[in-house]
């Protein structure tokens, strides 16, 4: 193992970053820290990220085994209750992360109500779950940031959400890939009757993040493709066109926020998301897998030896820097970002033998 010491090394900076943050925010939900000082943006409620400070909470907790620190992630875990029935399919997203990590039978039992809320919100004659007007914006969208979270959570509801899970994500897959005309995946859709589908402007076609979910969502199905229903060949070649398209194998270990604008802000989170992605698609047999878990390591080699602030700086250590929460509007386009130190953090206990993927 001593050839990932400095995986070892980051985790533990990721890790005591987190116990530092769980000082500063309190009750709250830590949203983008700014790159100097470290000072987080905080949401009352948690919103879409609410899930991943959860996570984090509950990685440190499996790191240190102490009482305090499993009661905090518990803690956190029972505040995102209240979206278990909010009309949004970023409930993937909060209370998948939030919970997939265990956390004891309260855990399990408010991932059950998530999952059940969300088979029934599923539409069959949109086939998904729509993205919802929880978070604002009209109600019957679909968004490559509606699809990871939400495939193993509807799976997790019986035969019956597995159907929806695997109908949710090949929907999405087939608007999001289905347009000829793009070289990159077109990341927004909305439905009217209408028009019936037709693609959003914002985010536009090379958002790489929402490329990095996409793959993290058709990893996760693969991992659970055991019955005709997920379509597995389907899966395969969706999974080498997103990652052909995406540029995982062979662009920058970390994108620029849009892949159209090279020279603008970059986005750790994306890389960090797509090398768990990686990772995941590491565990199915085939002769790829040696390839993906080894772009997935000098990824996140390259974030922690690069992005990642080390001790005995003026920024506090463990801050996860050029993180893009949205370069369009300009909003903390080179902060850290709480969901980018997630992914972190799991790809390198992944590494580590600490995490194991298939389930998280």
């Amino acid at each position: 193992m001593s050839e990932l010491r400095w995986a070892e090394e980051a985790l533990d900076q990721v890790l005591r970053r987190v116990g530092e943050t769980a000082r500063q925010v309190g009750d709250r939900f830590p949203l983008y820290a700014d790159p100097v000082d470290g000072r987080w943006t905080t949401t009352g409620r948690g919103s879409w990220t609410g899930g991943f400070w959860a996570g984090l909470l509950r990685l440190r907790a499996h790191r240190t085994g102490e009482p305090s620190d499993r009661a905090a992630a518990a803690a956190c875990t029972a505040r995102l209750a209240p979206w278990a029935e909010a009309d949004t399919a970023t409930r993937g997203l909060i209370l998948w992360y939030g919970t997939a990590l265990g956390g004891g039978a309260e855990a399990g039992l408010l991932r059950e109500r998530a999952a059940r809320s969300a088979l029934a919100a599923y539409d069959p004659d949109l086939g998904l779950v729509p993205w919802g007007a929880a978070l604002g914006g009209p109600r019957s969208r679909a968004r490559a940031d509606g699809v990871p979270g939400l495939v193993p959570l509807l799976a997790s509801a019986g035969a019956d959400g597995e159907a929806a899970a695997a109908g949710h994500l090949h929907r999405h897959l087939d608007l999001c890939l289905g347009t000829v005309d793009s070289e990159r995946p077109v990341p927004a859709w909305e439905f009217t009757d209408r028009t019936g589908w037709r693609p959003c402007p914002d985010p536009e076609p090379g958002w790489t993040r929402g490329e990095a979910w996409l793959l993290l969502a058709v990893a996760d199905a693969l991992l659970r493709a055991g019955s005709a229903v997920w379509r597995p060949e389907r899966l395969h070649e969706v999974a080498e066109l997103v990652l052909r398209k995406g540029e995982f194998l062979c662009g920058p270990p970390v994108p620029p926020a849009r892949a159209h604008h090279p020279d603008g802000p970059l986005d750790t989170s994306a890389a960090a998301i797509g090398a768990v992605a990686l990772l995941k698609l590491a565990l199915l047999p085939g002769p790829t897998a040696a390839a993906y878990r080894t772009r997935a390591e000098d990824v996140l080699r390259h974030l922690a030896g690069t992005h990642l602030t080390p001790p005995g700086t003026p920024q506090p250590a463990g801050l996860l820097r050029d993180g893009c929460y949205d370069a369009a509007s300009g909003t903390a386009v080179r902060h850290a970002l709480v969901w980018g130190d997630y992914f972190l953090a799991l790809g390198l206990g992944a590494l580590l033998g600490r995490v194991d993927l298939g389930t998280v």
